[in-house]
């Protein structure tokens, strides 16, 4: 039968308006004829309808026509599009946190594909095979899995497919620390979605998938060149020109949909957590603000990591009680505002509370490979956490566990190199403490990542200190307090300016030097003070040579004297 003149061009319209990924004006335009139909909507147009509900931030809506579309080509004894229909529906609900209703409709898809020839359909519920067997631990099921899925995508001659294959190839080798492997992988998958290869819900699935991945993975810098590239995808005005259109392949740029993204509230989300790392604070703050206004509610958790964000910048910058908020507020929303609320109990002079949320958070990550970095944090934390509370082996403990962890990785070598410099000055062994800081120092500052330098600088001078460096030790709490300044970090900033604005000794003296020479005024041997300082009586020798040059004396007894005269004692 023909159809009514007065519904088919809106129907084609719509259907020409979701060929060009302009979803906005599919959304309208399917949704006008469903509300007044002469004709009831077929399964692809209701499966239309379901992507430009969702596209267009109508969640509910698309699933609603989700059910709709699996329905219909049930009754059209259509298995594979019944299959996939059912796919998407288990896709959607484990989003929205349903997962009993996200097990069943998976469940389903496979009873609906099951036995039918393999097909793009098919696909999916490998992707799905391998996560699974990812978490739980079966490493040799999941790359099977992604096998399958490549397989797949390139009988389908599907270039979204195959970009998902090798994510998901990647996803299963990081679980098992193959991290050159993985890349390669990873590397390829993005390369089709820069080159605008790929349609609009893969480009954004791949995008989120890939940055979760590397700062899971701490690949700090193909997170900041994708954060970036997602960005200015999801950024309006849209062309909604298609992927493979002459225009896009001349300019390189990758397509995406016009209207609304529903990808960008959790690209901007990803991008909070690079710019709180770069030191770009109160673009930081801002983003996180807009990413929960923006993000959908099938993804939640991406709010969440936003207000986490805020959170750690709004704690050191000194506003405790706006960090404890932002910290609830990811902790209502499902995560773990951890090692950052401990670090705010520390602040606050609680420190029992901080030592006890750290090792919960620890002891709650059933597999720490799956978030390298997210571990290496808590164990940083747990360090500084059990230093402020001389717990010692405590710290050497969650140092030790940190080095192994870190590996080659730039940014996990800094974390571990930060981490038993500080074990080490506390344990007054300022040499291996200067070595393990100034390659700390040297990291964060090739990583570009201010914060963490400019507190390994703080560290540093105390280091300088012990040696009797005093102008080392100042350079390097000037440097670090003008990076807390710049950054708004009040704290920071005042507890670098305070051994500056003291007192300078006479003679030109260093506190070590000052330190000595009391030892030396109340009679102590090379041994003695050897002792006194745990330090080695070569170093103590080395400053009664300084101590005499600087003061112009040539005795024990004469350094005395001075001392004396000059209320060092």
């Amino acid at each position: 039968m023909a159809v009514p003149v007065e519904q088919a061009p809106a129907v084609e319209r719509a259907r020409s308006a979701a060929a060009r990924e302009s979803w906005a004006e599919a959304y309208v335009l399917l949704r006008e004829a469903d509300r007044h139909p002469t004709r009831a909507l077929t399964a692809e147009d209701l499966d239309v309808l379901s992507d430009a509900a969702w596209w267009s931030g109508h969640v509910d809506e698309s699933v609603a026509a989700r059910l709709r579309t699996h329905s219909a080509y049930v009754a059209a004894h259509d298995r594979r599009g019944a299959g996939l229909a059912a796919w998407w529906l288990h896709y959607e609900y484990a989003g929205l946190g349903r997962p009993a209703a996200a097990a069943g409709w998976l469940h389903r898809a496979r009873h609906h594909l099951e036995g039918l020839p393999p097909g793009p359909e098919h696909c999916f519920l490998a992707w799905t095979d391998a996560e699974e067997a990812t978490a739980r631990g079966d490493h040799a099921a999941a790359l099977a899995a992604t096998g399958r899925m490549t397989r797949l995508a390139l009988r389908a001659e599907s270039p979204d497919l195959l970009a998902l294959a090798h994510q998901a190839t990647a996803a299963a080798l990081l679980a098992q620390g193959r991290r050159t492997e993985a890349t390669a992988h990873l590397d390829e998958a993005m390369c089709a979605v820069t080159a605008g290869e790929l349609s609009g819900v893969f480009t954004g699935f791949l995008y989120c998938l890939a940055i979760t991945q590397c700062m899971g993975s701490a690949d700090f810098a193909r997170a900041v060149e994708w954060t970036n590239a997602a960005m200015e995808w999801c950024a309006p005005p849209w062309t909604g020109r298609r992927p493979d259109s002459a225009e896009g392949a001349r300019d390189g740029g990758v397509a995406a949909p016009s209207g609304e993204n529903p990808f960008r509230g959790v690209c901007r989300a990803h991008r909070v957590e690079v710019l709180d790392l770069l030191g770009a604070w109160a673009l930081a703050e801002a983003e996180a603000r807009q990413a929960c206004r923006e993000v959908p509610v099938d993804c939640l958790e991406s709010a969440a990591a936003a207000y986490y964000a805020a959170g750690d910048v709004q704690r050191r910058q000194g506003r405790l009680e706006e960090a404890a908020a932002s910290y609830a507020h990811a902790h209502e929303l499902g995560r773990i505002p951890q090692p950052g609320l401990a670090l705010l109990r520390l602040a606050q002079g609680r420190a029992e509370a901080a030592v006890a949320g750290v090792d919960l958070a620890l002891a709650c990550q059933s597999d720490p490979r799956h978030d390298l970095l997210g571990r290496a944090r808590l164990l940083a934390a747990r360090t500084e956490v059990a230093l402020a509370v001389r717990d010692a082996p405590g710290a050497a403990g969650a140092a030790a566990e940190l080095e192994v962890l870190a590996g080659d990785v730039p940014l996990l070598r800094a974390m571990a190199d930060t981490a038993r410099g500080a074990v080490a000055l506390a344990e007054s062994r300022p040499e291996p403490a200067l070595r393990l800081l100034r390659r700390a120092l040297a990291g964060w500052l090739e990583l570009r990542v201010p914060y963490e330098a400019a507190q390994v600088r703080m560290l540093l001078a105390a280091a300088d200190r012990a040696v009797g460096d005093e102008e080392a030790a100042r350079l390097e709490l000037g440097a670090a307090r003008a990076v807390f300044e710049r950054l708004g970090a009040g704290p920071d900033a005042r507890r670098a300016a305070a051994p500056l604005t003291r007192r300078r000794l006479p003679g030109g003296l260093t506190a070590r030097e000052a330190e000595v020479l009391r030892l030396v005024a109340s009679g102590g041997t090379n041994r003695d003070i050897a002792r006194a300082l745990v330090i080695s009586e070569h170093t103590v020798g080395r400053h009664l040579n300084n101590i005499f040059a600087k003061l112009g004396v040539g005795s024990r007894a004469a350094a005395t004297a001075y001392a004396y005269a000059h209320n060092l004692t």
